[in-house]
């Protein structure tokens, strides 16, 4: 196992995990550093919600050593539940009582005094905007008002690491931004986040470190820069307006793929910027003009697509921009 150092949050080694004859996760690694987020994606099923039940002490592993915030999870679980906080993918929210109510449960559960519990009620109800609405029953809260209201009951207990799990599913975009910058906050004030999500764009957005789970193993962990740069595919591609700038650069140019009808040239290339300055230099020497030049670079669609060996189904996707390129 992985030293656990005093800037490790979490630290899991050889996790396995089966129900019945079902193999879940077989010998997992994972290590989080303090103060970051990190990321667990993987197919529907794929063992990321039985990982994350693991870590918080909801379930035991069948194998492996775990220690979350300098705790062992096999002979210290209540310490380890003091440090975290977890928020699943489904709401733990009371809709009967209110917002304030809930929170006040949850400070109750804490062993927070009465008056200790209605501060940090008060605080974290206006840290995430739910002061107007404290007094209302949660079921009349929309869906982006009851994950802040999780969030905010998830740290009554001010963890040290807090496990997300499909925190946005559901939410309407401009609530899982909010939700985003919600995350990112808690990062900057030193806690550890680990998430795990359906929306690659949400782990692109937000990770430090990413993890792909499939077939209840790791199949690559890295940025999300180093592992889009384990994918093949990457290129330049320069467009031309004039035909004979075009066949004047594809003549000279080797190692290109042509497209004599739209008038472009694609070269190979991982989008470094050394790359593109070799490309730059050599169309300068030789005189030729292009008229625009676009870098293409693999996204984590193409990541995960590769790595689990099958499509991400589209509603899966979060809304963005589908264009791929970044045009100089």
């Amino acid at each position: 196992m992985q030293t656990t150092t005093h800037e490790t949050a979490i630290a899991a080694s050889g996790l396995r995990k089966s129900f019945g004859d079902k193999l879940v996760l077989d010998g997992i690694d994972l290590h989080v550093e303090k103060g970051t987020i990190f990321s667990l994606l993987g197919p529907n099923g794929a063992g990321k919600t039985t990982a994350v039940n693991i870590l918080s002490t909801l379930i035991s592993a069948d194998a492996g050593e775990i220690r979350i915030a300098g705790h062992d999870v096999a002979r210290q679980a209540q310490a380890v539940r003091a440090a975290i906080g977890v928020t699943g993918q489904f709401s733990a929210v009371d809709n009967l009582i209110t917002g304030n109510e809930n929170m006040l449960l949850m400070a109750d559960l804490h062993h927070l005094s009465k008056a200790e519990g209605r501060r940090v009620a008060g605080e974290l109800l206006e840290r995430f905007d739910l002061v107007e609405a404290a007094g209302k029953p949660a079921s009349t809260y929309s869906g982006g008002m009851k994950r802040r209201l999780d969030i905010a009951m998830t740290l009554v207990g001010d963890p040290s690491v807090i496990f997300l799990d499909e925190p946005t599913t559901g939410l309407d975009p401009r609530s899982r931004h909010t939700m985003w910058q919600i995350i990112r906050e808690l990062v900057s004030g030193g806690t550890t986040v680990f998430l795990t999500t359906q929306y690659l764009e949400e782990a692109d957005q937000l990770a430090d470190r990413i993890a792909v789970l499939n077939n209840g193993k790791i199949a690559a962990e890295g940025t999300a820069e180093e592992l889009k740069r384990l994918i093949p595919g990457g290129h330049i591609r320069l467009r031309f307006t004039a035909p004979d700038t075009y066949k004047n650069a594809a003549g000279k140019l080797r190692e290109v793929s042509r497209d004599d009808e739209a008038l472009t040239l694609q070269i190979p290339s991982g989008g470094s910027q050394r790359e593109l300055r070799s490309i730059l230099d050599w169309l300068d020497t030789h005189g030729i003009e292009a008229d625009e030049l676009t870098v293409h670079t693999p996204d984590l669609d193409d990541v995960f697509f590769a790595l689990t060996a099958q499509p991400v189904p589209a509603q899966q996707n979060a809304p963005q921009n589908t264009e791929k390129e970044n045009a100089r």
